[in-house]
C-alpha cells in the first residue's frame, strides 16, 4: 500500500472518529488541534501538482524541503571539518573573526593542513630573519603614472568591489568607516557612489561597469557630465573601469528586483523594483585602442586622478592587444586589477562561477609577465584580487609581481558575514548582503567598522611578519623564488619554476621587429 493511500485511509478514520471524541472523550479533544492541521496539510499535498514528493508522501514529504533549506547550516555547524568548508573553510573564517575582534589568532597543536598533499604551498624563511618591528609597518604604494596629476598613496590591502544594493547600507557604512579608520581604500563596486560611501569620508575607488551606474544617460550610455560630478569628489581617489570580474566574466552584473529599492534605483538611474542587468560589454569603446582613449578621457574629466581597469584574464591574445595599444598610443592605465576565477559575487550563473575565467595565480602571472614583456610593468601598478584572506595570501601575490591586493569576502566576514550563502535572495541573516531593513538593523555600524579596521591592521601586520621571517626588509623584494608548491609526494617546485618570468621588453622587441619587417609605422 502506497504512503498516499495509507494517509488517505488514516485521515478518513480520523475524520470518522472526531464526533466520537467530542461525545465520549472530551478530555482529549486537544488532540484534534494536532490531527486536523496534519490532515489539511496532507490533503493540500495530494491536491497540489508542483511537487511529486509531496503528492506521493503527504505530510512527511515536506521534511525533505525543510531539510534542504537548512542543509548549509547543518553542513557548516555539524558536518564539515575545519579544512573542508567551501568557499571559505572554518580555519580562515575563524582567523578573520579573531583578527577583526583582536582576540587570540594563534593555533594550537600544529597545522591541520596535509603538508604532503599536492597543492600545499609555503614560503621560505631565513636563518637571518629580521625583527618585524624594524620593518616599516606598511609600505604605501603610489598609484599614478606620468599622465596622472593626482597620484594616490594606497595601502597594500584594500576593500574589493562590492556595490551598495548587493550590500546593505549598514554594511557599506561599516566598511567605509573602517577604511577611514585604517587608512585604506574602499572600492564602490559597479553600483555607483551612494551617500553611505560618502558619509564616513573613507577613500574611494569608484568602479564603473558596463551599466555606467552613476554616470549614465537614460538610455544607459556613458555620460561625461554625470561622470565629472562624481569623479571630482574629494573622496574619490581612483577610478576603475570594470571590464570583467572573476565570478562572472563576460556576463555583467545582476541586481534582483527584491534588492532594487527606490533609493538604489535613484543612485543607479534605473527603474526601481525591477531586475537590473548590466550588459556583458561596454558601449563607450569597441576595441583595445578605444579603451585606452576612454582611459585618457576619464583621466582628463576627473582632473588627473589615477584611472585603470579590472579584468579577469580570458583570451590571452586580447590582453596582449591591450598592451600593444598602450605602446602604440602612448596611453597607459595607472593601474590594472587582476581578478581570479575564484572571485566571489552575490549572484552569478553557476557555469560562470565554476567554469569561466582564469584562476588568480595563472591570470596574475600571465598579466605581470605580459606587462614586463612589453616594458610596461614599471609604469603600471597591478592589484590582485580573488580569495585574499590572510597575510600569506598577500605574500603569495606580491611575490608573483602584484603591487597591492583587494579583498571582498574577508571584509564581509569581518563585517559579520557567516557564509550563510543567501547573498542572492535578500535574506542574509547578518544584515550584510540584504536590503531587508529588519535584518540590516542588527548590523551595528560602529562595532563592525572597528572590526573591519582591525582585520586590515592585523592582516597587514601578519604579512610584514612573514616578510621579516624571510630575511627581507622591503616587501617589493619578495619574488617567486620565495614561494613553494608541492606538486607530488616527492616533488616541490618554486613559483619561479612554475611561472618562469618573461624577460623585460622581450615582447616589445618582437613587436618592433614585426613593424619594421612589415613597414608599418
Amino acid at each position: 500500500m502506497k504512503p498516499k493511500h495509507i494517509f488517505i485511509a488514516s485521515s478518513l478514520v480520523a475524520i470518522i472518529c472526531i464526533p466520537a471524541i467530542y461525545l465520549y472523550m472530551p478530555s482529549i479533544v486537544w488532540i484534534l488541534w494536532l490531527v486536523v492541521p496534519i490532515i489539511v496539510i496532507g490533503l493540500v499535498d495530494i491536491i497540489q501538482t508542483k511537487h511529486t514528493i509531496r503528492r506521493n508522501f503527504p505530510v512527511i514529504g515536506n521534511f525533505r524541503y525543510l531539510l534542504e533549506e537548512i542543509r548549509p547550516e547543518i553542513m557548516q555547524y555539524f558536518v564539515e571539518t575545519d579544512t573542508e568548508g567551501r568557499p571559505i573553510n572554518r580555519i580562515y573564517r575563524s582567523l578573520i573573526y579573531q583578527r577583526a575582534k583582536k582576540v587570540n589568532a594563534t593555533t594550537p597543536f600544529g597545522t591541520q593542513m596535509d603538508v604532503y598533499e599536492t597543492g600545499y604551498e609555503w614560503m621560505d624563511h631565513s636563518i637571518y630573519a629580521n625583527n618585524h618591528a624594524d620593518i616599516q609597518h606598511e609600505s604605501r604604494i603610489l598609484v599614478g603614472g606620468d599622465a596622472c596629476l593626482q597620484p594616490y598613496s594606497a595601502s597594500i590591502l584594500n576593500i574589493s568591489a562590492m556595490s551598495f544594493g548587493a550590500l546593505s547600507k549598514n554594511a557599506v557604512l561599516a566598511m567605509n568607516t573602517g577604511a577611514k579608520i585604517g587608512g585604506f581604500a574602499h572600492n564602490t563596486g559597479e553600483g555607483g557612489i551612494s551617500p553611505y560611501h560618502l558619509e564616513p569620508g573613507g577613500d574611494l575607488i569608484w568602479q564603473i561597469g558596463t551599466g555606467y551606474f552613476g554616470c549614465r544617460t537614460e538610455a544607459g550610455n556613458f555620460c561625461e557630465e554625470n561622470f565629472q560630478k562624481n569623479a571630482t569628489l574629494d573622496n574619490v581617489k581612483m577610478i576603475e573601469i570594470k571590464i570583467s570580474q572573476g565570478a562572472k566574466p563576460g556576463h555583467g552584473g545582476i541586481l534582483p528586483a527584491s534588492k532594487n529599492t527606490k533609493e538604489i534605483a535613484a543612485i543607479r538611474h534605473v527603474k526601481p523594483h525591477t531586475d537590473v542587468h548590466s550588459p556583458p560589454k561596454h558601449t563607450a569603446f569597441e576595441d583595445a585602442k578605444g579603451l585606452m582613449h576612454f582611459i585618457q578621457k576619464l583621466r582628463d574629466l576627473s582632473g588627473g586622478k589615477p584611472v585603470g581597469f579590472k579584468i579577469c584574464i580570458g583570451k590571452k591574445d586580447e590582453f596582449k592587444d591591450l598592451c600593444e595599444a598602450m605602446v602604440t598610443l602612448g596611453i597607459k592605465p595607472d593601474f590594472i586589477s587582476i581578478d581570479g576565477g575564484e572571485g566571489g559575487t552575490g549572484a552569478a550563473p553557476i557555469e560562470f562561477s565554476n567554469s569561466l575565467g582564469m584562476p588568480l595565480k595563472d591570470g596574475l602571472s600571465f598579466a605581470i609577465d605580459t606587462l614586463r614583456g612589453y616594458d610596461l610593468k614599471k609604469d603600471i601598478k597591478v592589484i590582485a584580487s580573488g580569495k585574499v584572506l590572510s597575510g600569506f595570501d598577500i605574500a603569495r601575490v606580491i611575490a608573483m609581481g602584484a603591487d597591492m591586493v583587494n579583498s571582498a569576502r574577508a571584509m564581509m566576514i569581518a563585517t559579520g558575514c557567516i557564509q550563510a550563502l543567501q547573498c542572492n535572495v535578500n535574506t542574509c541573516p547578518t544584515g550584510v548582503a540584504t536590503q531587508n531593513k529588519s535584518l540590516m538593523e542588527g548590523l551595528v555600524v560602529k562595532d563592525k567598522a572597528q572590526r573591519v579596521a582591525n582585520f586590515h591592521e592585523e592582516t597587514v601586520k601578519s604579512f610584514i611578519e612573514l616578510v621579516a621571517a624571510s630575511g627581507i626588509r622591503k616587501t617589493e623584494k619578495l619574488t617567486r623564488h620565495h614561494i613553494n608548491r608541492r606538486i607530488g609526494m616527492n616533488q616541490v617546485l618554486k613559483y619561479s619554476e612554475i611561472y618562469p618570468e618573461v624577460p623585460e621588453g622581450v615582447y616589445l622587441k618582437q613587436m618592433e621587429k614585426v613593424i619594421e619587417e612589415n613597414g608599418v609605422g
